[in-house]
């Protein structure tokens, strides 16, 4: 059967990526939700990373835009523009053809929608409770979508006979069957915010028709020392401790 490797918001952290890698094993295909770069001290050697995997298929993030300068900063807060400024400097002419070639507009693989934020503001959006879910269902055709942005690994489910969602969050390596329409998210592999800071991604099976959410455990505080020596605010060292 075929094994699809989600991932998304790796934030230039080379080591959880590497952890997320070596935990997946062989997959056949990977869809990245976005945004490689921003926030971390590895952004060439994430992208590169990423290229060579079998058959990527890349959204593009809102970090991503604009760390190769196809967007204001004025957007982001202080730290966050500090690093995007910081990861502008040092990306190669490589690294940056290929943030280049990511999509902007929702992709569609199968009966699966790809976006980073939603299928409504592919790049911007977050989807972080079940009154915007359900109005991102208009958007996208598909069974389901699925999405990155708010570093929080979930599945917002429909319900046909209430015309509502609910949030559900998956045991960690326990199979869920998709048998309505739903958005889910793999969480973040590089800096997740829910509390738990150990990497995440998911597996994905068509032909099955299961997600399986996952989390890694990766050396947090090598991670934490490359941002303090490339000068990177202390808050990006901080917070991926403490999955926040």
């Amino acid at each position: 059967m075929t094994r699809v490797l989600v991932i998304s918001d790796i934030h230039a952290n080379i080591t959880a990526l590497e952890a997320v890698l070596a935990d997946a094993g062989n997959v056949d295909e990977v869809w990245c939700l976005g945004d490689i770069a921003g926030y971390g001290p590895d952004p060439n050697e994430c992208i590169q990373r990423i290229r060579a995997l079998p058959q990527p298929t890349c959204m593009m993030g809102n970090h991503d835009y604009a760390a190769i300068g196809d967007m204001a900063l004025e957007t982001f807060n202080i730290d966050a523009k500090k690093a995007l400024l910081w990861q502008r400097n040092i990306l190669t002419d490589s690294s940056k053809d290929f943030l280049h070639t990511f999509l902007q507009e929702p992709k569609v693989c199968g009966e699966v929608t790809l976006v980073h934020g939603s299928p409504r503001d592919p790049i911007w959006e977050y989807i972080m409770n079940t009154l915007v879910a359900r109005i991102n269902l208009d958007h996208f055709e598909t069974p389901w979508c699925f999405v990155g942005h708010s570093h929080f690994q979930a599945v917002f489910k429909h319900h046909v006979e209430t015309d509502e969602m609910s949030i559900e969050v998956p045991g960690v390596g326990k199979q869920y069957e998709l048998n309505g329409r739903a958005i889910l998210n793999p969480g973040s592999v590089g800096q997740p915010r829910d509390r738990d800071p150990r990497a995440a991604y998911a597996i994905f099976n068509p032909e099955a028709k299961i997600w399986e959410p996952r989390r890694v455990e990766y050396d947090i505080k090598s991670v934490q020392q490359r941002i303090l020596d490339a000068g990177l605010p202390p808050r990006h060292a901080e917070r991926l401790a403490g999955g926040w």
